[in-house]
């Protein structure tokens, strides 16, 4: 077996090859992936429920949109948090209820009280459910061309306009997958 190479904290992207309707133009953030797999949450799927009504103490500090966010087909009766510290990648210690996972960027732990962390939070986005993928599953999947592998930003998780992530990520790319932020939602219509 070949050892595997983090991707915790980066993006995946999905192509705009992706059969998968669950990531049809699909950002996701990695959380983990090591050789007993991956797991992300997807940026960029805003649901009409507010986090309000499903975590009330916690609707003050979700960023905005304030609704929670469809974060992959796997559990969609679970809630992750995911949340930016600002200078989190420089600080030492943690604040409690946070565990980084890259940089100023990490879990939130929802069964805190929200108030242990509202003074630290810089951002918060609420998830229901996740992406996983199996062991070497992902890494199938990339040989396949399903994703680009690209750098994350803490902006990336709080983004006020989701809808436009997929092209703001690939804009910023430096090579050739600038281009493909024009590729046309349904290119049978050029």
């Amino acid at each position: 077996m070949t050892e595997v190479s983090s991707l915790t904290g980066r993006l995946l992207v999905a192509t705009p090859a992706l059969a998968d309707p669950n990531f049809d133009r699909a950002v996701v953030l990695l959380l983990d992936h090591d050789e007993e797999g991956s797991l992300g949450v997807v940026l960029n799927r805003p649901t009409p429920v507010d986090v309000g009504d499903i975590l009330e103490g916690w609707a003050d500090l979700a960023g905005e949109p304030g609704v929670v966010f469809q974060g992959g087909p796997v559990s969609l009766d679970s809630a992750l948090g995911v949340a930016v510290i600002p200078g989190g990648a420089n600080s030492d210690r943690a604040p409690l209820g946070w565990r980084r996972v890259h940089g100023a960027i990490g879990l939130v732990d929802l069964e805190a009280p929200p108030e242990l962390l509202a003074s630290a939070l810089g951002s918060l986005r609420i998830f229901a459910g996740y992406a996983g993928w199996g062991p070497g599953q992902l890494e199938d999947e990339l040989v396949e061309g399903a994703w680009y592998v690209v750098e994350s930003e803490p902006g990336d998780v709080s983004s006020p306009a989701p809808e436009r992530l997929w092209r703001e990520v690939l804009r910023r790319q430096r090579n050739e997958l600038a281009m493909v932020a024009t590729y046309p939602d349904d290119p049978s219509l050029n």
